[in-house]
Parts: structure tokens; sequence; C-alpha cells
């Protein structure tokens, strides 16, 4: 388990998130964000391989993107509040997590490119 941070290539290496879990592990995407109270705006998951995420037990809304393997954002969903089902995006590697309002703070969207980064 360890940390990375994501920047959007596609808009000037902007940040988008500077301590994003990568969650590989069938154990590390089951756990995701439960038991978390809140998320930080400079942190998120990102779970890999996901299609698709739930935030049944979530005790806050969250933005989500979904990434193919080349870096490229599929599809996102704003806000996606607690005991929800997103999306189902066939071709997604995996699924960033983040604290709800940050895609569209950092202007973040569809067919942007990010890069992950070990830190």
């Amino acid at each position: 388990m360890g940390y990375v941070e994501v920047v959007n290539s596609s808009k000037n290496q902007a940040l988008i998130a500077g301590r994003v879990l990568w969650a590989g592990t069938s154990e590390e995407r089951r756990r995701g964000l439960l038991g978390r109270a809140w998320l930080g705006p400079d942190e998120g998951i990102y779970l890999v391989p996901c299609e698709w995420v739930h935030t049944f037990g979530m005790k806050f809304a969250i933005d989500i993107a979904f990434v193919a393997p080349d870096g490229v954002v599929l599809s996102v969903q704003h806000s996606l509040r607690p005991w929800r089902l997103s999306k189902l995006i066939w071709r997604a590697e995996g699924v960033l997590e983040l604290a709800g309002g940050r895609l569209r703070e950092t202007g973040t969207c569809q067919g942007d490119r990010l890069e992950f980064r070990d830190l």
C-alpha cells in the first residue's frame, strides 16, 4: 500500500491531490474510504482495477473519476452522496475517489489525462 500524487497533464501539470492511496489489492479496495469521517481536499484513493463504486456506509460525498489504462478520464461523477451507486464504466482501469467538489475545483473533466506519481 503506497501513496502517489495525481496531476492533470492536460492542464499544465495541475495538482489534483498530493496524497492518494494506491489501492491495488482486493482488501484495500474493499476497505476503500469506509470508516473515514472525512477526506481532506488534498487526499484521495485510487482503486485499481475498478469499473464502478458504491458509497454504502460512507459519511460524506465524494467526487469520482473513471480512468483508462492510458490515464485518460473516461467519465466523472460529482459529489456522489452516501448510500449510492456510481455509473459502471466498462473501459475503466480504475476509479479515483476524492473529496466532494475537488474535481470542479481543479477543473478536471472527461478527456483530461492524469498522471500518478510515486511520492
